[in-house]
């Protein structure tokens, strides 16, 4: 494939990708080879090459007699990434507790406040972002940003997981409260309270995977 065409198939990808962890494109749902390059305004060959990077990923499956569909959400894999990304942050916590400004703190309060104004808008999608912003400042202020690169890749179905609970009444709210746990956690420079603090508020998605999966069967694998 062409240098044009490796672009087009990345721009493909980030798209594809969105929709998929964003739930735009729901767990099961068919995707049609030629309506996303029709979409997208090329050729069959990128839309083909994308789509089978997100195979790779485990967010496609392919099924040559059958189609190609959004994979369903793995249930049996979240327990396993949420512990990873649960040893990253604790990680990096640990030192944010020991690297941690005035500033900085401020900028986190702020964060807060950013999140409570996005539940209260009912803003689901502006709700998540400021959740991801959230967790990738602590990485900054610990001055270890690619422990926050590496937390995203093994995330990635836990994402997709999350984004069901966001309507789920009192969740985000919840989820406000954790975070400023965390912040004043790390306001008393308290490396163990922060630790502590941050497995606690990510270690709530283990309790709530069963009944998410009671509830949307169809979403689950």
């Amino acid at each position: 494939m062409s240098r044009r065409g490796e672009r087009l198939s990345a721009l493909i990808y980030r798209d594809l990708r969105e929709e998929i962890v964003s739930l735009v494109r729901t767990p099961g749902e068919p995707l049609i080879e030629m309506q996303v390059a029709k979409a997208h305004g090329v050729s069959r060959t990128p839309a083909r090459e994308a789509i089978q990077r997100l195979a790779d990923e485990g967010l496609i499956d392919i099924f040559p007699q059958s189609g190609t569909f959004i994979a369903r959400i793995p249930a049996a894999e979240l327990p396993e990434a949420i512990a990873i990304r649960c040893a990253l942050e604790e990680a990096t916590v640990r030192v944010a507790a020991l690297r941690i400004s005035e500033a900085d703190l401020a900028a986190l309060r702020a964060q807060l406040a950013l999140q409570a104004a996005r539940e209260a808008a009912g803003d689901k999608e502006g709700f998540h972002r400021a959740d991801e912003a959230f967790h990738a400042m602590l990485a900054a202020i610990a001055g270890q940003p690619r422990f926050w690169t590496v937390a995203q890749q093994v995330k990635t179905q836990v994402d997709r997981f999350r984004r069901l609970t966001l309507p789920v009444a009192g969740r985000m709210g919840s989820v406000v409260a954790e975070h400023a746990v965390i912040v004043d956690r790390l306001a008393s420079r308290d490396q163990d309270a922060a630790a502590a603090a941050i497995g606690a508020h990510l270690g709530t998605l283990l309790g709530i995977i069963e009944a998410a999966r009671l509830a949307q069967p169809e979403m689950f694998s």
